[in-house]
């Protein structure tokens, strides 16, 4: 079951990531939208929380990658409880 979650993790965070990337830069034709991060904010709980003390520069990076720290944390509890 854990192997399960973690891999419906993983591919909506494909999902919001690919959603965000269509928004952001305009690809298929799409208008740019500032709201395009909008399905990456719940994926990177508690993460995304801290993205505000950086610079504007890399706070969109930021919050692209914070729902990755929960993937990783993700993995590594399944393979804790894997080995219980």
């Amino acid at each position: 079951m854990c192997k399960t979650v973690t891999l419906i993790f993983a591919l909506a965070y494909l999902a919001a990531l690919f959603l965000l990337f269509v928004g952001t830069f305009g690809w298929f034709g799409q208008e740019r939208d500032p709201l395009a991060a909008v399905f990456l904010v719940p994926l990177g709980l508690p993460w995304n929380l801290f993205v505000d003390l950086f610079g504007d520069a890399v706070r969109l990076w930021l919050a692209a990658l914070s729902p990755l720290l929960n993937l990783i944390l993700l993995r590594l509890i399944c393979g804790f409880a894997a080995r219980s």
